[in-house]
């Protein structure tokens, strides 16, 4: 199966234009023109990477991207008019893996979310990631090394999935609060905790320096 891309988008002429470009190349699509639909349709299809207006009626763009990211890890690329620099750090600060100004050349919005999913690692009919020997079922909410499964509490598994999307990039300790405990009053301390146990288990399932930390910067999951 060929990935499922879930577009985003309330304007219709837009909606067709990336829906045309993705099937020629080879994707699956599903449509929504509103946000509240968008999440019903990500809920139920699991789509491997969504493409996300910010404008749309029922709920916006940023909330709907940080919905996503509360549920766990699905790429998403933002699409919109909005191209200033304040709106690029907030949709990176939410979570998001790309950001395109409108108007735009649909060839290359294929050519980044080819690209997105390719850094992703992303296994798109089994929902999986894959990092080295580091498997990670998205729908399960299983991880595991090898053939030895990790015991991982949910933030846990959140946060390996998140970093498993990017490997080698470093994340600061901000950004893991943003993506994997959203609304939460997390401090860096916290993070630095869950890695800590993250670390351990990783380690004693025999993966040693899978995860280390980048001084004065963050953490990296390495292959």
């Amino acid at each position: 199966m060929t990935a499922l891309v879930l577009i985003a988008e309330d304007d219709e002429e837009i909606c067709a234009i990336l829906d045309a470009y993705l099937v020629r190349e080879g994707f699956r699509t599903v449509k929504a023109r509103d946000g509240r639909t968008a999440l019903d349709l990500h809920l139920a299809l699991k789509p491997d990477l969504v493409l996300l207006d910010v404008t749309m009626p029922r709920l916006d763009g940023w909330e709907v991207l940080a919905e996503l990211r509360r549920r766990g890890s699905t790429p998403a690329i933002m699409i919109t008019a909005l191209d200033k620099d304040i709106d690029r750090l907030q949709g990176l600060r939410i979570g998001a893996d790309d950001y395109v100004v409108k108007p735009f050349n649909p060839i290359e919005v294929v050519a980044r979310a080819k690209a997105v999913l390719r850094r992703s690692g992303l296994a798109s009919a089994a929902g999986v990631l894959r990092v080295g020997e580091l498997s990670i079922d998205l729908d399960a909410y299983q991880a595991s090394l090898g053939d030895a499964p990790l015991a991982l509490t949910l933030t846990e598994f959140r946060i390996l999935a998140h970093m498993a999307r990017s490997p080698t990039k470093v994340f600061t300790r901000s950004e893991l609060v943003d993506a994997c405990l959203p609304g939460s009053d997390a401090l860096d301390r916290t993070v630095d905790s869950h890695l800590s146990k993250l670390r351990k288990k990783l380690e004693q399932a025999g993966a040693q320096g899978l995860l280390p930390g980048v001084r004065g910067v963050g953490y990296r999951l390495t292959a």
